[in-house]
């Protein structure tokens, strides 16, 4: 027979395995060096983009409403990642580290994501949120 203490080693990894998979995001763990602009901005600019990276899906799905879809943003991760290449190599944008709206996205939308809200119900939330900051990115709505 096994061991109780087998069993939950074991139950424990397969918990950790499936929290990990559900977790990941297309970038991975990212392990390259952070741009400068990221590693000496403040925590909040810090946690906004390891959010972006690693949870990028969240991001695509929500709008930013600082007035980037000027620059061609069409969802909050624009923000902070401009491209992935084949190899995983990410390209990050500077606009995120200079831009308090586009950093209070992604952090509510952690916040949100954490307190167990829907990627719909995220979005109500900050279409809700910060409609009157400016004009949305033009961000595909979620599926319910």
């Amino acid at each position: 027979m096994f061991s109780k203490r087998w069993l939950l080693l074991t139950f424990a990894l397969i918990g950790a395995v499936l929290l990990a998979a559900c977790s990941s995001s297309e970038f991975g763990s990212y392990t390259g060096e952070l741009p400068t602009y990221v590693s000496q901005a403040p925590q909040t600019v810090q946690a906004a983009y390891h959010f972006a990276m690693d949870h990028s899906e969240m991001l695509t799905h929500q709008p930013c409403y600082c007035g980037c879809a000027v620059m061609g943003h069409v969802n909050n991760l624009d923000c902070f990642i401009q491209a992935v290449d084949k190899n995983g190599v990410i390209t990050f944008d500077n606009h995120a580290s200079g831009c308090g709206i586009c950093v209070d996205i992604a952090l509510d939308v952690k916040r949100l994501w954490q307190e167990g809200r829907s990627q719909l119900e995220i979005r109500n939330y900050i279409d809700a949120t910060y409609g009157s900051f400016g004009p949305s990115t033009d961000t595909a709505m979620p599926a319910a």
